[in-house]
């Protein structure tokens, strides 16, 4: 197993950028099985009047294709990529500075439990922007199958939300956001760096890792950190994108999903995060690491 280069300094400052370059690449790869994933998440249950409008992942690709064409998997992008760039770069940022601030000595490499907390950080950080982006989104993705256009774009979705509702109505779904992101934030970074130093040859630095291994570091972290964050997920889709008044909070939606639909409800859409998963963020971690070696390259002493 590979080690940490000893005395190398952690700049949150180049966390910040390298992290919005992240984001970046995390979107433009991952964002049409998202919108599959929110319509499958929140389209209404089979009933005896009512058949499913989507039977599965691939269903649903090929109805959105052909109903809206190829940019119907891209609806709702404008919120995510006003905001995916900055909350992936303050992500970052909140992981470089919980690992800077945990380390007492740069020669000493931080252990799992450190990598873990300073994950947790960051997605303490992000939550300011995940909210409301993630609010916005949702109700885009899902007013294209209800066929109610009630919202010409982001900007008109979020103005429409603050005038009728206020400031509230914008962050709707705070607290489930942080109850997915912040622990599936530790463990995302956790993973990635595990796995970084699993892939590295004895003697040597993680620095230095091949592209593919970074790729498959970064695939592996996008999967388990969805794994223990999708039950809370599906209920903040569904908590967001819900009329106003019909929940009454986190717990009110967990008891009328597993009423309805038992624990298998908590990972509607597990098909469509799984094959989204594991590109988008081997895309995320990859343009973080090129975007970080170009930044120390220009800026060593930064």
């Amino acid at each position: 197993m590979g080690r940490e280069e000893p005395g190398r300094k952690i700049s949150p400052v180049k966390s910040f950028v390298a992290g919005g370059a992240a984001g970046a690449c995390l979107l433009f790869a991952g964002h049409p099985l998202d919108t599959i994933k929110v319509r499958l998440q929140t389209q209404p249950k089979a009933s005896p009047s009512h058949h499913v409008l989507y039977r599965g992942t691939y269903d649903c690709f090929r109805k959105t294709v052909s109903k809206e064409g190829f940019l119907g998997l891209y609806k709702g992008m404008g919120a995510p990529l006003a905001g995916v760039a900055p909350m992936m770069a303050i992500s970052f940022f909140g992981f470089g500075l919980g690992k800077q601030l945990l380390q007492s000595d740069p020669n000493i490499p931080h252990t799992h439990s450190q990598i873990f907390l300073s994950g947790m950080l960051g997605g303490v950080f992000t939550t300011v922007i995940v909210a409301p982006g993630e609010r916005i989104k949702c109700l885009l993705q899902v007013q294209s199958t209800s066929g109610q256009l009630k919202y010409a774009g982001p900007v008109d979705c979020a103005i429409r939300l603050f005038k009728e509702q206020g400031i509230r109505s914008v962050y709707k779904g705070t607290i489930i956001t942080l109850i997915r992101d912040v622990p599936s934030n530790g463990l995302y970074f956790m993973t990635y760096e595990y796995v970084k130093c699993l892939l590295t040859p004895e003697g040597e630095s993680v620095h230095h890792l091949s592209t593919p291994k970074i790729i498959l570091a970064g695939g592996t972290a996008g999967i388990l950190n969805w794994v223990i964050a999708l039950p809370p997920d599906v209920l903040k889709s569904n908590f967001q994108t819900a009329p106003d008044g019909r929940y009454r909070g986190l717990i009110d939606v967990l008891r009328e999903l597993l009423r309805e639909e038992g624990a298998r409800g908590l990972y509607k859409g597990f098909t469509a995060v799984m094959l989204r998963a594991f590109p988008a963020n081997a895309a995320c971690f990859l343009g973080f690491e090129m975007a970080l070696k170009g930044l120390n390259w220009l800026a060593p002493n930064w």
